[in-house]
């Protein structure tokens, strides 16, 4: 079985293709690929040595199924996400499945075994008008979703903050926080990887595992070592803003999109 990764965060894949290999030896990582940009170039050449796709939802540039605007497919996936307003529609159709993060060895096993079980039927392929409508309706969806505001903590009140004034969201090991533009911080409910799929993608960029960071806050950047950057933002963060070295490329062409 020849799988294809396709996940912006290194330590998910590398973590998801461990735990492939362990469960089925005849499991093999074709490739691993972290952006839609890279998922177009790699399929369009490589498509038909692949069985099975295991993707993220939301990539550093943009939604994957933005990859299908490009790529006509009828190979198998399993959808990877934090967030379930994408899961519940992509199991309606058939030869997509999905995972909820956190994921764990059995959730993993049993959507292996779902994929097995319909390659045996002959049922795993995906009709691609019914993965267009779905790429319409969800990303039509997600559109529409995009957060406006949240409530956060202020002394012993919840006041609204517009998320057009946040420059910046950072967890931490207390919690997660949004930064506004006049260097007010507040803490706000969520995760991350929520609010990554909550806000504009054309605005807000995952820069890191801490950092969702607002185009309009960022002053400059600056080189560092092995390949990777130092976004500067205004308000100035208690650290530095690091993008990874396979993630700068993807972050340079989002910042002039």
């Amino acid at each position: 079985m020849n799988v294809v990764i396709i996940e912006d965060e290194p330590l998910i894949s590398q973590d998801l293709e461990s735990i492939l290999s362990e469960l089925d030896h005849s499991i093999s990582v074709l490739k691993i690929l972290s952006s839609v940009k890279e998922s177009v170039a790699w399929l369009e050449e490589n498509q038909l040595s692949c069985d099975l796709l295991l993707m993220d939802i939301h990539l550093t540039d943009g939604l994957s199924f933005e990859i299908f605007n490009k790529v006509e497919s009828n190979t198998p996936i399993i959808f990877i996400t934090a967030y379930d307003q994408y899961a519940l529609e992509a199991f309606k159709v058939k030869g997509i499945d999905y995972l909820l993060k956190p994921f764990d060895r059995t959730k993993i096993k049993k959507s292996i075994e779902k994929f097995k079980s319909l390659t045996e039927t002959g049922s795993n392929t995906i009709n691609s008008g019914s993965l267009k409508n779905l790429i319409e309706m969800i990303t039509s969806k997600k559109s529409a979703e995009v957060r406006n505001s949240y409530l956060v903590y202020y002394r012993d009140k919840l006041i609204p903050l517009a998320v057009k004034d946040i420059s910046w969201f950072y967890k931490s090991n207390l919690g997660t926080y949004a930064c506004e533009n006049k260097n007010k911080r507040h803490i706000i409910d969520g995760t991350l990887d929520k609010i990554q799929n909550e806000v504009s993608s054309e605005d807000f960029y995952r820069v890191n595992r801490q950092f969702i960071v607002q185009k309009s806050a960022i002053e400059d950047i600056d080189f560092y070592f092995n390949g990777r950057l130092i976004v500067n933002v205004l308000p100035k963060p208690d650290e530095k803003i690091i993008v990874s070295k396979a993630k700068a490329t993807d972050f340079k062409n989002w910042l002039v999109q």
